[in-house]
């Protein structure tokens, strides 16, 4: 199964799916591009480092939202992509790009939606005195951080937690979980009915 991975910053969740791959452990997934609408993001580089192609515009050159999809979406279609995997992606997908690709988009999410939706998960989880927060990975629908849930991961918070300790905790959660939802998904073995995700046996 052809893989793109979208990033737009440091990329340790695409290193953990670019190590799980060297492993074996993304069930026969193989990660064929790598893009972003930062074209100095140092996921790009890693990509690149792991003999991935990539895909690297600067979104601001092109008119509007949806312009830059479309050269996205062409990238993907020469790629053969058949699973598109958001990993730190910070643009919000159109409309367009999300129909193309229904029910074949992932985001992984650094809260346990449905709570503290949005860019700053972990900053909110932390603001708010939670004494667990966690990680989701979940289908990508049209409304931001809303899709179907295929796995989650607590991660308590401590009394002694900073800010920093948690996010640390957090990326940790997000780079075990993340290679196996991928797997999971390549496998064939996630079942969507409604907002429900049942994972079958092999």
């Amino acid at each position: 199964m052809n893989i793109a991975v979208l990033a737009s910053g440091n990329g340790s969740n695409l290193q953990a799916l670019i190590e799980a791959q060297a492993r074996g452990d993304l069930g026969g997934g193989k990660i064929v591009l790598a893009a972003g609408d930062k074209p100095g993001a140092l996921a790009l580089k890693r990509a690149i480092k792991a003999g991935i192609k990539v895909f690297a515009e600067d979104a601001a050159a092109f008119g509007t939202r949806e312009e830059f999809d479309q050269a996205l979406m062409g990238a993907l279609e020469r790629a053969g992509v058949e699973l598109v995997v958001l990993a730190g992606y910070m643009r919000l997908l159109s409309p367009a790009f999300v129909s193309s690709y229904e029910g074949r988009i992932i985001n992984i999410h650094p809260s346990l939606l449905p709570a503290f939706k949005g860019t700053h998960g972990i900053k909110d989880a932390y603001d708010h005195g939670v004494k667990v927060t966690g990680v989701t990975v979940h289908f990508v629908d049209v409304e931001l951080d809303n899709g179907p849930i295929i796995m989650q991961r607590e991660v308590p918070v401590s009394e002694d937690d900073t800010l920093e300790t948690l996010e640390e905790k957090i990326h940790k959660a997000e780079h075990m979980i993340y290679p196996e939802a991928v797997r999971l998904f390549a496998e064939g073995r996630l079942s969507v009915k409604g907002r429900k995700v049942k994972i079958l046996e092999l």
